[in-house]
């Protein structure tokens, strides 16, 4: 039987998740929209649409999905209207209507499997797991000198070098717990260079993952960046071009000294057991990693705050939260 569980594809911003997510959406199976605001947003948001076991509370939340202007749902495509009815006609769980958001967008594009990709996901894996309990996680790693390069120069990006190499060393401690406690089908971590060198060796481990079979189309994402990536994101220009090696490395001349100092110094030990070799650049002065430290220290305190008032709220869910969607969550519903 063909899988269709949910996938979703994580990584430290700037890591190459949009070239994967093309790559996903190339295949004739699985369908990767753009970028939406609405999952997390509508997890903490639960309470405001009352209990989902009644239709006019599933519509509400349909409404805000098709209409609030931050969840990004007019990248979809989809007919408003029609998808609000369908997920007030769907099973009476947040998961589930999250959940035929994005298949009405892969049956959209005739796929019988959807994905999603946010790479700060990777901070939110045990929420989206509540949603979807037998989703798959697919984290890319790329060198962080290379990510912190490339942070830097994002028009959106607005904090310093200093979060954004607080940034990537989250998204490795973040791949590490993932990988200690999720089953080893469901958590699966590749990296951007590996990926560019050797797509249809790299594809293929992954398809293998996800119990598909390798399509060549994957190899070519370009093909599909027209339709899958919104023109806006000009950020994203070098996925219209052909799979390259080209960007792996280029943090040596993007990059000041004094930056390369402050990524080998904060990250040495997370970028070479993920196979970067250092440059022997010197020694981060004392405030530039104290920076560092505050920078994490504060998002930390932020996490943590809200994980807490998360887990009591958990006590007063007005409906179940995860989806009844898949072959799997069926199954399980079937058993209680």
């Amino acid at each position: 039987m063909q899988s269709d569980r949910p996938i979703f594809v994580i990584g430290c911003p700037r890591s190459g998740t949009t070239m994967l997510q093309l790559m996903l959406h190339s295949h004739p199976r699985i369908a990767v929209p753009p970028e939406t605001r609405f999952l997390v947003p509508g997890y903490y948001r639960r309470f405001v649409f009352g209990d989902l076991r009644e239709q006019g509370n599933r519509r509400r939340l349909g409404r805000w999905i098709v209409s609030d202007k931050d969840t990004k749902f007019k990248e979809l495509k989809l007919d408003g209207e029609e998808l609000i009815e369908n997920i007030a006609a769907g099973p009476p769980t947040l998961g589930s209507a999250m959940g035929i958001t994005f298949r009405s967008y892969a049956e959209q594009h005739s796929k019988s499997r959807w994905g999603d990709k946010r790479p700060s996901y990777f901070h939110h894996v045990d929420l989206l797991l509540r949603l979807f309990p037998d989703a798959q996680f697919v984290h890319l790693i790329r060198d962080g000198r290379d990510c912190v390069a490339s942070l830097k120069e994002m028009p959106w990006y607005t904090k310093d070098v200093f979060h954004a190499v607080t940034n990537w060393a989250e998204a490795i401690d973040y791949g590490r717990r993932h990988a200690k406690n999720l089953p080893a089908d469901s958590y699966y971590e590749m990296r951007y260079e590996d990926l560019t060198a050797y797509p249809e060796t790299e594809l293929g481990k992954l398809c293998d993952f996800l119990g598909e079979d390798y399509d060549p189309a994957m190899s070519e994402p370009q093909h599909v960046a027209r339709v899958a990536i919104p023109e806006h994101k000009v950020w994203h220009q070098n996925t219209h071009g052909d799979v390259t090696t080209a960007r792996s490395g280029s943090w040596k001349s993007r990059l000041e000294p004094w930056e390369v100092s402050v990524c080998e110094t904060v990250l040495a030990e997370r970028l070479t057991a993920n196979g970067y070799e250092l440059s022997g650049a010197p020694k981060a002065a004392k405030e530039h990693v104290e920076a560092c430290e505050n920078a994490a220290s504060k998002r930390r305190w932020a996490r943590r705050r809200k994980e807490f008032r998360d887990r009591i709220n958990r006590f007063r869910e007005p409906s179940p939260v995860a989806a009844q969607l898949t072959t799997r969550q069926l199954g399980e519903l079937a058993k209680v």
